[in-house]
């Protein structure tokens, strides 16, 4: 199943030496799903940054590897639904996160990402790349 990907996987592929870890584990995927939100995310750091040969890189890898998923009414409908809820439990969640998050719920992907504390709770199979053996 091609997994939704975290901002921060793709941020460690581009790196000049990335994780040998997620390298590994990014090698054995068919193919990437990441959300609008996370192509927002990517393009805002590099831009930000004057990273112009890492943006070229990026556009390039998009458009090799990559599906990216829109934000429908019924993904902006979970995230609220999945923030509120952890916020009654007393849970703070950043929107970004809980749209990422709601894009792999409604989709039934796994989302990968460094960052599990940000997505427990929400209802959907983590899987850390930089963990070994994932």
């Amino acid at each position: 199943m091609t997994p939704l990907v975290d901002t921060n996987i793709i941020s460690e592929l581009m790196r000049r030496e990335p994780d040998a870890t997620v390298c590994a584990w990014a090698s054995r995927q068919a193919g990437f799903r990441i959300s609008v939100i996370t192509l927002e995310e990517l393009v805002f750091g590099l831009t930000h940054k004057s990273l112009n040969l890492k943006l070229q890189w990026l556009d390039e890898f998009l458009t090799a590897h990559v599906k990216i998923l829109p934000v429908s009414a019924m993904i902006a409908r979970q995230a609220g639904i999945l923030r509120g809820s952890l916020a009654m439990r007393g849970h703070t969640r950043h929107p970004s996160d809980m749209l990422i998050a709601a894009t792999a719920l409604v989709h039934g992907v796994p989302l990968a990402t460094r960052n599990t504390a940000d997505f427990t709770f929400c209802g959907i199979t983590l899987i850390n790349p930089f963990e070994p053996g994932v």
